[in-house]
């Protein structure tokens, strides 16, 4: 009587963990770059709230955002980095920028990100 291999051989569960084990790495790496990323969405809508009830002007907005990012520490994306336009609604403040950080010897992540908040006069 023939006999039927059946399962996985361990070859192929090596190789399973290896690739579960470089993706589980990958999100290690990237949780602290999203974090600041969270704390940059944050210091941009506290900056909104802080002067969407008040006739503000890019040189006040630009002070309340550096005070934000010394507080939160933001290392990510310069508070000087951050555009500050006049549109019809008011102010558009955008953090568009790109973090790197590394993950195998020459082997980088890269992380883009867009933030746009509008304070409304």
């Amino acid at each position: 009587m023939k006999s039927r291999q059946r399962g996985m051989t361990f070859l192929g569960l090596i190789i399973i963990l290896l690739i579960l084990a470089l993706a589980l790495y990958a999100g290690i790496r990237l949780v602290p770059v999203f974090g600041e990323y969270m704390e940059v969405s944050r210091a941009l809508e506290a900056v909104k709230d802080e002067h969407s009830a008040i006739d503000t002007n890019p040189n006040m907005i630009r002070n309340s955002l550096e005070r934000r990012w010394d507080v939160e520490d933001i290392a990510g994306i310069g508070w000087k980095e951050v555009e500050i336009t006049k549109t019809e609604e008011g102010f558009q403040m955008v953090a568009d920028y790109e973090v790197e950080t590394p993950f195998l010897g020459n082997v980088f992540l890269l992380a883009k990100f867009n933030k746009s908040v509008v304070i409304p006069q």
